[in-house]
């Protein structure tokens, strides 16, 4: 994997500015730095930042043959794109004390998901006014809706070419000597079909119901054959002094949009630590009633945020909602609510605090499992807050109008530890 992180200084030549380190992430044995004041944007939506990593043991450097405890990489990124290219780096043994620098290529290169790159591109590719994020939020609609129609277009005339009968053929004499001069036809290649594109339509209920969801594509068979599914029925835990987990939300800008199966809130910012691993936020969707059920109790909804660690593993938490009081996370949400399917809302002058949605009470029941959604992938952690919070009838009846019951029933458990806090 590429070590990219940021960058600051501009490749002129010119006596730059110590930087000012600001925390962009913090694990056990590492942690990562941004010169904030540093960042520059270019034309074109792209950044040039510095970042750095610094590690409590040192790592060994295979070109120098010494150690470093510091990595500092000078990067320019296309935000739009998410694409990285490094540009120079810097290992240093200390604070003081350089080991070796290297100009790079810059050659630009994918950003992929859940890496040390995308952490920081999310941190310097955020945009800084509401028309930003709307451009930027047009142009991905854009692009998206532009392969989405490319790729239909290609499954209706794949479908059609399955369908049509085949012409009969007549059969052609052909002479020795005609044989013998008639140019070879050149063989037509096959169409390529990309038959990892997701071409099924699942849902809720009718045909594309959670019962069918295996039927529909070959890569959501973990939904009809996976031994570690999600939801379950959570009973017969053991009870343990479990760690904490520690929440590092803050205020922060969302989106929110009507994805096609839920409302789903945009929050690119904040994370957890549990077990010593940290998981970013990305986006907070839910459902009516809770697919989680405690000892067979469903409560009314139930949110499920969704994190994301560095190697790509993923960490739920679900945070249990039955009928009390108004919920102001919840009504600054319902207040910017999309008009339409898939359209997009970023309120310029709204935020909202992830940590004060949760319970006051922290303390959970863990276990393994999978997404809920296809293609039911599996290997999530679940971290289901024990106690509900609060939310009103009205919002209840307002999640209603657009979802009455989008919730997957129960898998069987299989044997699986559950562990709860006490």
């Amino acid at each position: 994997m590429r070590l990219s992180i940021i960058g600051l200084v501009l490749l002129s030549g010119l006596v730059q500015a110590a930087p000012t380190w600001q925390l962009v992430s913090s694990e056990p044995g590492k942690r990562i730095e941004l010169d904030r004041a540093g960042i520059k944007r270019e034309e074109g939506n792209k950044v040039v930042a510095l970042a750095r990593l610094v590690v409590e043991k040192e790592i060994s450097d295979t070109t120098s043959g010494g150690t470093y405890r510091i990595m500092e990489s000078l990067t320019r990124y296309e935000c739009v794109q998410r694409n990285a290219a490094n540009l120079k780096r810097v290992y240093r043994k200390s604070e003081t004390e350089i080991l070796r620098e290297e100009e790079l290529k810059g050659e630009s290169l994918p950003v992929r998901s859940g890496t040390l790159d995308d952490k920081i591109l999310r941190e310097v590719c955020r945009p800084q006014t509401a028309a930003e994020t709307q451009a930027v939020l047009d142009r991905a609609n854009e692009a998206a809706t532009q392969l989405k129609v490319a790729n239909q277009a290609l499954i209706d005339k794949e479908k059609a070419k399955a369908t049509k009968k085949p012409a009969t053929k007549v059969a052609k004499v052909v002479t020795p000597v005609a044989r013998k001069h008639a140019p070879a036809k050149p063989k037509k290649p096959e169409a390529v079909v990309e038959t990892h594109q997701h071409t099924a339509h699942w849902s809720y209920s009718g045909e594309g119901a959670p019962e069918n969801w295996h039927k529909l594509d070959p890569r959501f068979k973990l939904c009809g054959s996976g031994q570690r599914q999600s939801p379950i029925d959570i009973q017969d835990s053991i009870r343990v002094d479990l760690e904490p987990i520690q929440f590092n939300y803050r205020m922060v800008p969302f989106s929110i949009l009507d994805n096609g199966h839920s409302i789903e809130a945009v929050i690119s910012n904040g994370s957890i630590t549990v077990t010593g691993k940290t998981y970013d936020l990305f986006g907070i969707h839910f459902h009516r009633p809770s697919e989680e059920k405690i000892n067979g109790k469903r409560f009314d909804m139930v949110a499920h945020l969704v994190h994301k660690s560095d190697d790509g593993r993923l960490a739920v938490v679900a945070v249990l909602m039955e009928k009390g009081m108004e919920n102001r996370f919840i009504q600054t949400l319902w207040n910017n609510l999309p008009l339409e399917k898939k359209m997009v809302v970023s309120p310029p002058n709204a935020q909202v605090d992830p940590m004060a949605f949760l319970p006051v009470r922290r303390d959970y029941y863990t276990y393994m499992g999978s997404l809920t959604t296809p293609p039911c992938t599996e290997g999530v952690l679940w971290l289901v807050l024990k106690q509900p919070v609060a939310v009103s009838q009205e919002q209840i009846e307002i999640f209603s109008r657009f979802y009455i019951d989008n919730t997957r029933p129960v898998q069987p458990a299989y044997g699986r530890i559950i562990k709860e806090g006490r």
